[in-house]
């Protein structure tokens, strides 16, 4: 049985000085409500699929925590049995955190979110407002937006005349698309940190341009009245010679100015060496275009400006070693500039390009903890005459990802409580896909010793959909309850006053955050200010 640790003891744990992993197991939208604000977010449905990624020193410590309904509980045993060998509950969960007099928070990614607010209050990075913007394109103003975010998302909406430079990529392209020193520089994202950081990013580089974020983002614009282009893919422009040497320069002072340090391959592969007694992540900061074309063996893509912006979900380990790989040095050189301002003492960017190190290509999935069980894998041609035949359909997707586009006929379920959803409506036989079919393949078999016949879509929702099989959208009658994601104002289905006051209800959030970390159980963030 697990330890318990008590809120005291945690805040302690979470302020000294040796690694140590918090995890809330909650539903992504109960955990977005009200959480600790160091907590990484890994369901308990998903541990087996994030764990060893996030988590992946065995031995370090765990302390697991929950609203108190005995998901921890669940969680420990599980880790357990997958190999975890230092685990904690914390004892009453995240209401007696709250009960200590410390500080709960709601919303994702929290400590970066508030980071961007440090950073504008800090260092008074410069912003126009979208009326303000607006009038410099009416005028023809010599400037240039740049979007921060990537491209899945500027393509949901963007500024007009926008072009997509996701954040690490801004310091590397931007002598590109504004070649003209006289050029005004507009950094935006959908709402303010991107925004922030972006602009800071560049005046921290020290490019000779005006440089101005656009204050809170899409949003800002939309509730300024003005139109947003939509399903745009404006891509960044290629890196000439002189423009890489130039980011190289520039990004080499930013890194060297914060502290970021560099590490060879030799040292690297002695850290690895020592991954069973220090965390050690290998994080490659490039596109995903890059990343895919050829990549050190075990490393993970996280493009740099995502990292910065949502550090917890990939590194769960305080106080981890930390390398990030970019040959062109200038992605690793800003993302470690600013990884080092969020309080990461051992970042590293690795030197000597790829050189001597065992190289892989091709998409990475997420490392697997522990073994798959035995499942019945039928083809969707198969699946699709079952569920014709009577058998319950259920897709174990991601809720939004489900309602965008999943097969017809799948009601969307959660892993979690999959039995008690179909006990309660009397199923004998279902069938199970998800776009990772080891989701389906875990969750059925969490179902083996039931009395419910299970089997699984081979290769998941992509091979339903390779096979010519139809496909469908709309959330239609959802099997269980829709708490696994913490939506963006602009994810809810609403009309147009209530969308914007969720989004006004954001931007006032997002600002209130740097008051609020300070408090106890927040944090606090190192001046660099000269």
């Amino acid at each position: 049985m697990a330890r318990t640790i008590t809120a005291r003891e945690l805040h302690d744990a979470l302020n000294g000085t040796g690694e140590i992993a918090l995890v809330d197991v909650r539903p992504e939208a109960v955990f977005g409500a009200n959480h600790i604000l160091l907590a990484a977010n890994i369901p308990l449905g998903q541990l087996e699929l994030r764990m060893a990624d996030q988590v992946p020193r065995l031995s370090v410590s765990v302390v697991l925590c929950d609203g108190g309904e005995g998901l921890a509980e669940l969680a420990a045993q599980r880790l357990a049995g997958l190999g975890y060998t230092d685990i904690s509950i914390l004892e009453g969960g995240v209401n007696a955190w709250g009960a200590a007099g410390l500080e709960l928070f709601s919303g994702l990614y929290v400590p970066s979110k508030a980071f961007g607010e440090y950073v504008e209050h800090e260092y008074e990075t410069p912003s126009v407002s979208a009326e303000e913007l607006h009038q410099m394109m009416e005028l023809g103003e010599n400037m240039v937006v740049l979007d921060s975010r990537p491209m899945s998302e500027f393509t949901m909406m963007n500024i007009p005349t926008g072009i997509d430079m996701p954040g690490a990529e801004l310091v590397y392209r931007v002598q590109e698309a504004a070649p003209d020193p006289d050029t005004t520089v507009v950094v935006n994202c959908a709402g303010r940190t991107r925004s922030i950081i972006g602009a800071q990013s560049l005046i921290n580089a020290g490019i000779p341009n005006k440089v101005v974020a656009l204050r809170n983002g899409t949003m800002g614009w939309h509730l300024a009245g003005y139109q947003l282009e939509h399903g745009n893919m404006r891509p960044p422009p290629s890196v000439s010679p002189e423009g890489g040497n130039l980011a190289r320069q520039r990004s080499r002072a930013a890194a060297d100015r914060f502290g970021a340090r560099r590490v060879d391959s030799a040292t690297l592969e002695r850290w690895r060496s020592e991954s069973a007694e220090r965390t050690l992540y290998i994080l490659d900061v490039r596109t995903v275009e890059e990343f895919e074309a050829g990549h050190i063996a075990g490393s993970r893509h996280a493009p740099g400006g995502q990292l910065v912006q949502s550090t917890d979900s990939y590194m769960a380990t305080h106080r981890a070693r930390v390398v990030l790989v970019d040959p062109e040095m200038v992605r690793a050189n800003m993302s470690a500039s600013w990884l080092r301002q969020l309080g990461w003492q051992e970042v590293y960017v690795l030197e000597g390009a790829l050189d001597s190190q065992q190289m892989e290509s091709g998409p990475r999935a997420s490392l697997l903890l522990g073994d798959l069980p035995a499942a019945d894998l039928i083809s969707p041609e198969d699946a699709r005459q079952r569920v014709g035949a009577g058998a319950a359909f259920v897709d174990l997707t991601r809720s939004l990802d489900h309602r965008d586009d999943h097969p017809e006929g799948a009601r969307w379920g959660k892993r979690e409580t999959l039995e008690s959803d179909l006990s309660a409506i009397g199923v004998a036989e279902v069938i199970l896909t998800a776009a990772d079919v080891r989701l389906a393949v875990l969750a059925a078999g969490d179902l083996a010793d039931s009395d419910i016949r299970c089997s699984v879509v081979d290769g998941g929702t992509k091979a339903w959909e390779a096979a010519g099989l139809p496909m469908a959208a709309g959330m239609g009658a959802p099997l269980a309850t829709l708490d696994d994601v913490y939506m963006r104002p602009y994810d809810k289905d609403a009309g147009k006053a209530e969308m914007e006051r969720r989004m006004n209800a954001y931007l006032t959030w997002e600002v209130a955050l740097v008051e609020q970390i300070g408090r106890a159980g927040g944090i606090s963030f190192q001046s660099y200010r000269t």
